[in-house]
């Protein structure tokens, strides 16, 4: 039998280890949830049955005589939740730069709607119609079916998840306010609209940002076919997708959010740590 002190080092060692949270609220003027995934080898890969595997190898270790610990990281960017830049689904972007270090920190940060979506389809038109969401509101938070079914917590990659369909980002980009679309498993597109959603999402951030960083105010743009006046700024969308949030037992509301992305540059996505304060 362990005496007192014996249990008190167990305690105090369980304590340091265990100093995992979810939920930080020490100050009580102030709550903050983690929304991020923990990263570990039986989470889900994307179109993979096995999970991401081993993604760290220790390179030193005090205990074989190195100085200090140290470890290599290696794992795809849109792993676990992630952030996507507009070159994920656009090439002639990918090579000019849009890529994560291109991300807008002030969408990535501030007020956000937290809202449950119905269940019993993907995110369509009527589905986004149905949610009422308000003009001025600039980041939402879609619960949807996958986080009933936990899908984040299971090793299989599940392509029956809920996401947007063409017509649902459509309707999104026409008629809200919205600028950071936040969902919660690996993609924002349903599976059968891969390709078209992440077009609606992230094409019309491209045509924003290459307005916004041009000097040549009142000059006339061409985007393919369509033809825009740098005065029209203000009727496009910057929409920057979130995925694999964390959005268990955290009731719908308004909250601060903080999503912020490590500088990497050239990358057409990346994991992202991000936080709900209350």
């Amino acid at each position: 039998m362990k005496s007192p002190l014996a249990w008190l080092v167990v305690w105090c060692t369980l304590s340091l280890v265990g100093g995992r949270r979810e939920v930080y609220d020490d100050d009580m003027r102030l709550r903050i949830v983690d929304i991020s995934h923990r990263y570990q080898a039986d989470m889900p890969e994307w179109e993979s049955e096995g999970g991401i595997g081993q993604f760290l190898w220790q390179v030193s270790s005090m205990k074989n005589g190195s100085m200090a610990n140290a470890s290599l990281m290696k794992l795809p960017t849109h792993t676990g939740t992630h952030v996507d830049a507009p070159g994920h689904f656009y090439d002639h972007y990918f090579y000019a730069s849009f890529d994560v270090d291109s991300l807008d920190l002030h969408v990535l940060n501030g007020p956000a709607l937290l809202i449950d979506v119905p269940r019993h389809s993907n995110i369509t038109a009527q589905v986004m119609k149905s949610l009422n969401i308000p003009r001025g509101v600039n980041r939402v938070l879609f619960r949807t079916l996958n986080t009933d079914r936990r899908l984040m917590y299971q090793k299989e990659c599940d392509l029956s998840y809920v996401g947007f369909t063409v017509d649902g980002a459509q309707w999104l980009v026409d008629n809200t306010d919205i600028k950071l679309v936040g969902v919660d498993y690996l993609s924002v597109a349903a599976y059968d609209h891969l390709v078209g959603s992440h077009l609606v999402f992230l094409k019309d951030r491209l045509i924003v940002s290459y307005l916004f960083h041009s000097h040549l105010v009142g000059q006339i743009y061409r985007h393919g076919n369509l033809i825009l006046s740098t005065c029209q700024t203000e009727l496009l969308k910057e929409i920057i997708p979130v995925e694999a949030l964390k959005l268990d037992d955290i009731p719908a509301g308004l909250y601060t959010v903080h999503c912020l992305p490590p500088r990497l540059s050239g990358a057409e996505g990346s994991p992202i740590r991000c936080i709900l304060i209350e």
